[in-house]
């Protein structure tokens, strides 16, 4: 846990950068409950070093939540911290696994058995109320991780029922959003007052929206995946990543899917990928990705990457190889 200042002390600017999906914004959610006067933006792992070069300065308190270490930029990215921390008090919170062994300082709060939410509540909470947990379990409902020890006991003050349909509603209004930055900082800031999702203006018509789009896409996705030996993918479904690559492995009948998005101003294919079994798609993709001048990561059983648009193809079938050489490796184990 981090000790900080009182309510009544915190009158300091604070900058706090976070992911953009549910869980990053529940985890910056629950930062901004504990830093109320604070500026939010949204970044990447790609992104975030440009943006404390350019952002970061100034501020007396600097916030991360929920933001893998990318590995390109992973020495240039601690030198930075390290300098900013020498001024501001800086607070790196995140769950993703690490490039290499040994990665941080004294600012680093790293666990990868939890989600962002549940490690930022641990992390600041001296700073927050009781009830802010129930923002965290939403961020674990939407993570995939509502099964550890602590967010099962956390939920045992809560009708988990309601729980479910709050954190379904804040995820799919989510979804439908997108890459409306500014939308979801108003999210971000009413969700950190610990406002309902269904009480947030228009988030159940996103929610009901997005539901119907999804069902739209997983019968565009069951007539149109394509299979290689060991995984499936669907290029261009035209949105919902995520849920695109959960599709693809189902209706491919794969361990792996890969759902990619050509983004054309960047010259790039954006890939979502999700494991089904034991395949560790964090350790393929980031393998994977650097074979083809790419970037990727992210958990074990679910990941991204970014690749050059005409080293698609490519950058599938290497992947295609890795997870029967990864499937392999376990069956040996287990002889």
């Amino acid at each position: 846990m981090i000790g900080m200042k009182s309510k009544t002390q915190r009158e300091k600017p604070t900058i706090i950068f976070t992911h953009g999906d549910s869980d990053g914004i529940c985890a910056g959610a629950i930062a901004k409950n504990a830093y109320e006067e604070s500026d939010v933006y949204f970044t990447s792992p790609v992104n975030l070093l440009d943006k404390l070069n350019n952002m970061a300065d100034g501020y007396d308190n600097i916030v991360i939540c929920d933001i893998a270490v990318d590995e390109r930029t992973q020495a240039g990215l601690m030198d930075r911290l390290n300098d900013l921390s020498r001024h501001s008090k800086v607070i790196y919170i995140d769950h993703h696994p690490l490039p290499y062994d040994e990665w941080g300082s004294d600012w680093f709060y790293h666990d990868t058995g939890s989600c962002a939410s549940e490690l930022t509540y641990r992390s600041l909470k001296e700073m927050l109320g009781r009830d802010i947990r129930r923002i965290a379990i939403y961020g674990a409902i939407g993570d995939f991780s509502d099964n550890t020890d602590t967010i099962r006991q956390w939920s045992k003050d809560w009708d988990k029922r309601t729980l479910y349909f709050q954190a379904g509603t804040l995820i799919q209004a989510v979804t439908f959003v997108g890459r409306d930055y500014n939308l979801k900082r108003k999210i971000l800031n009413t969700l950190s007052t610990d406002v309902i999702p269904s009480e947030i203006p228009e988030l159940l018509d996103f929610a009901k929206r997005a539901s119907v789009l999804e069902e739209e896409l997983r019968l565009h996705i069951k007539k149109n995946v394509l299979s290689l030996s060991n995984i499936s993918y669907i290029v261009n479904a035209n949105g919902y990543m995520s849920k695109a690559a959960i599709y693809a492995a189902a209706y491919g009948r794969k361990s792996v899917g890969i759902s990619a998005e050509h983004r054309s101003r960047k010259d790039v294919f954006d890939l979502s990928i999700r494991s089904r079994g034991n395949v560790d798609v964090n350790r393929i993709t980031r393998k994977a990705s650097r074979k083809v001048g790419g970037t990727g990561g992210g958990h074990p059983m679910a990941a991204g990457a970014r690749i050059p648009e005409k080293k698609l193809e490519i950058f599938l079938r290497i992947f295609d190889d890795m997870v029967e050489e990864y499937s392999q490796e376990i069956d040996d184990r287990e002889k």
